[in-house]
């Protein structure tokens, strides 16, 4: 199992932090470049507990679709999503918020297993990881820079 572990610090409050984090609009904004596309469940607005989306995208050249549910959720805490179809064997995002002064730290702990065995193993240490670390990456900085937005 890989783990992927990211601390975000943006200068917004909690409650809207946590929102734009299940915000279904933004996060297809974020992964313009895979051409990410929620399909089915919920397709827009903000995802509740118990909801699901599958998401329709590219990625690696193939177009894959992927189906998560919102397991536990507590406002404006923490909420996590896990795979019930896709590519992984298997996968968990926990997304964890606390509020510090004007801050709001976002903790994100994506744990996901390769399909593929051995062959998963490899190409999981040599790609994958650093692959999904980017695509969490580039998610979390339009999460910080719509959150810091001045309006």
């Amino acid at each position: 199992m890989s783990v992927i572990r990211l601390h975000t610090r943006i200068e917004a409050d909690i409650r809207k932090v946590f929102d734009l984090a299940r915000d279904i609009d933004l996060h297809q904004k974020s992964t313009f470049r895979t051409g990410e596309k929620a399909i089915a469940g919920r397709t827009s607005g903000l995802i509740e507990l118990g909801e699901t989306v599958t998401w329709k995208a590219r990625h690696l050249g193939v177009t894959q679709t992927l189906t998560t549910k919102i397991v536990a959720m507590q406002k404006p805490y923490h909420f996590t999503d896990i795979m019930l179809k896709g590519t992984f064997r298997s996968m968990k995002h926990q997304h964890l918020f606390r509020q510090e002064g004007r801050y709001t730290i976002m903790k994100d702990i994506f744990e996901f297993e390769s399909p593929l065995g051995i062959i998963g193993k490899v190409f999981n240490a040599i790609f994958l990881k650093n692959y999904m670390k980017k695509f969490l990456l580039e998610r979390n900085r339009l999460i910080k820079s719509t959150a810091e937005a001045k309006v």
